[in-house]
């Protein structure tokens, strides 16, 4: 979608009855302003939060620089960064609402601004706008027991306890899975009973095909009952273990979502809300398929979209947003339903700053509680950044480069590969790298190092399927992650080619890479059960160990590769 075609949706919407949000208010609101920027409109409130990864604390995390769509998302929303992004939602350069939407000027701009996020401001804000908003729900996107050392090692617990204390009326989920399938029915038959509708209509049983979950809830909010239908990440079993969630099948379920929808309309309701862990692109196809949904409040990608996208299908309108990631953003959005149906909306994405929110005495005496027996091993200094150290991008990041670094240190490799995580918080130069930020960039369930002799061949047709999946045209052929992380070897890539065509000119050490040679290879995050039975050491015992004998981290040199097929591409800077 262009701008002239986005101006036309707009214009479709308001001539449908659909305030639709002037996407110039953020550039002109600045410091406490920014939250008066979203008065109350209508007579259902929502809030929304994904992927906020267990970060309890306010944090740093750079916007990608590349963010590449392709096929039919080339240049379309969330395939914008910097300033395509800014000047496609009218947000003026150089503001608060710059900094928490790009990467542009970062380290200015975060010393400007300082951190965002933490619960116990995200609970002030959400407070605020609750008592502006009498009934409203708030909705938890998944992703919120992994991402930190105090969720790793209470299996959650820390989140879940925070997640009651703020308040989650729903939630669905993604890499709540990875602690084990027994785990998550624990939580939701105990912790969550009478609390917290734990949903997901696309979570089957292998056997019987019988749902594990609640399909969808039913609230009413101000006299008007609404749906909030759960979709869960449609492809755990193959992004992570599957022995993790042997007995239950996934995917996106189109049917059984088409019928929830109709059987919950059945019943009443006005409203219809996807909560989804699809990813934006997933959404937006689901959107022009599946009817009947008002709109689709959606994780996974990390994408912090400050608009929604309008998408029609066979029978009305659906709107899709994203809503960032690691508690740097709450989105609202207000509905006015008259006569049975959704009749106006108003939407903000709003940045959670720390400085411009106090924070919550309750939520903090509950994060201090949280973190005290760990506070030790937490704040272990292990060395100094003297450059920015940064996760998220599709092909890499310092953060990432500093691991792969690491590995074929520690493990004399040639060659190191690092799953493409789009989760990871920002260190700033000069910060001290603890024990706790390089949890919060490897804290999973399967964290074992492995070391493996590989051939040319076999590098090319591991890099050929993760493109696939972060490039297929097909968004219900893509997964969500970034590029794998390479390092040791060069390559180009052409993301707009064919499967097995997008990857060239792959070389060790200057020498084109041999087919049939086989190279020492260190990597981590197994999904294999055969892999992790081999009991590799937990990768964050080994970066721990490089990051000590280092004591002082210079800035890291991108091994990225050639990138080609993407001129005048608005997703990369």
């Amino acid at each position: 979608m262009n701008r002239r075609e986005f101006l036309e949706g707009l214009a479709l919407a308001a001539a449908a009855g659909l305030p639709v949000a002037d996407a110039r208010a953020l550039s002109r609101s600045g410091g406490a302003s920014l939250y008066d920027a979203a008065p109350p409109f209508g007579n259902v409130g929502l809030l929304h939060f994904t992927d906020c990864h267990a970060q309890l604390l306010p944090v740093h995390y750079r916007e990608p620089s590349a963010n590449l769509g392709v096929g039919a998302a080339s240049g379309k929303p969330p395939h914008l960064v910097g300033e395509a992004l800014l000047r496609r939602f009218g947000i003026a350069p150089h503001t608060r609402e710059a900094h928490a939407f790009t990467y542009l000027d970062y380290e200015r701009a975060a010393h400007s601004f300082g951190a965002m996020g933490g619960f116990a401001h995200l609970a002030t804000l959400i407070k605020r706008l609750r008592a502006q908003r009498p009934g409203a729900l708030l909705l938890d996107g998944g992703d919120t027991w992994q991402g930190s050392a105090t969720a790793l090692w209470t299996r959650g617990q820390d989140m879940i306890d925070a997640a009651k204390l703020l308040g989650v009326d729903v939630m669905t989920a993604h890499w709540e899975f990875t602690y084990g399938a027994e785990r998550v029915r624990e939580v939701v038959l105990r912790d969550y009973a009478g609390n917290i509708a734990f949903v997901a209509q696309n979570v089957r049983t292998a056997d019987f095909d019988d749902p594990v979950f609640q399909p969808y809830v039913m609230r009413v909010v101000n006299g008007v009952p609404i749906a909030i239908v759960g979709q869960a990440f449609p492809y755990t079993p193959i992004a992570h273990p599957r022995d993790f969630v042997a007995q239950w099948t996934f995917g996106i379920q189109e049917e059984t979502l088409q019928r929830a929808i109709e059987d919950a309309r059945g019943k009443g309701a006005q409203a219809v809300i996807l909560l989804s862990h699809n990813g934006m692109d997933v959404d937006l196809k689901l959107a022009s398929r599946v009817t009947g949904i008002d709109a689709i409040l959606g994780g996974h990608t990390h994408d912090g979209v400050p608009q929604p996208v309008l998408v029609e299908n066979r029978s009305g309108k659906t709107l899709v947003t994203n809503a960032g990631s690691n508690g740097k953003f709450l989105a609202v959005l207000d509905l006015d339903v008259r006569s049975g149906r959704v009749a106006g909306y108003r939407y903000r994405l709003l940045p959670v700053f720390a400085n411009l929110l106090p924070r919550d005495p309750a939520m903090e005496a509950l994060i201090g509680r949280i973190r005290a027996p760990y506070l030790g091993k937490l704040n272990e200094r292990l060395a100094v950044t003297e450059g920015l150290l940064y996760r998220r991008g599709n092909f890499n990041g310092t953060a990432d480069q500093l691991m792969l670094d690491a590995l074929m240190a520690e493990k004399n490799a040639e060659i190191a590969f690092s799953p493409g995580f789009r989760w990871g918080t920002t260190l700033l130069p000069g910060t001290s790298i603890r024990y706790e930020d390089l949890l919060g960039l490897t804290a999973i369930t399967y964290p074992q190092v492995t070391v493996s002799e590989l051939a040319g061949t076999t590098i090319k047709t591991i890099l050929e399927d993760v493109a696939d999946n972060l490039f297929n045209p097909d968004p219900y052929y893509q997964q969500g992650g970034d590029m794998v992380r390479v390092g040791g070897m060069r390559y180009a890539i052409d993301p707009t080619a064919t499967m097995g065509k997008r990857i060239t000119h792959m070389e060790v050490h200057g020498v084109p890479l041999e087919p049939a040679k086989k190279y020492k290879v260190a990597g981590w995050a197994p999904v294999s059960e055969e892999a992790r039975a081999a009991g590799g050491e937990p990768v964050w015992d080994l970066v721990a160990r490089y990051l000590r004998s280092q004591k002082t981290i210079t800035p890291r040199s991108l091994n990225s590769p050639k990138i080609e097929g993407v001129g005048g591409n608005p997703g990369i800077a």
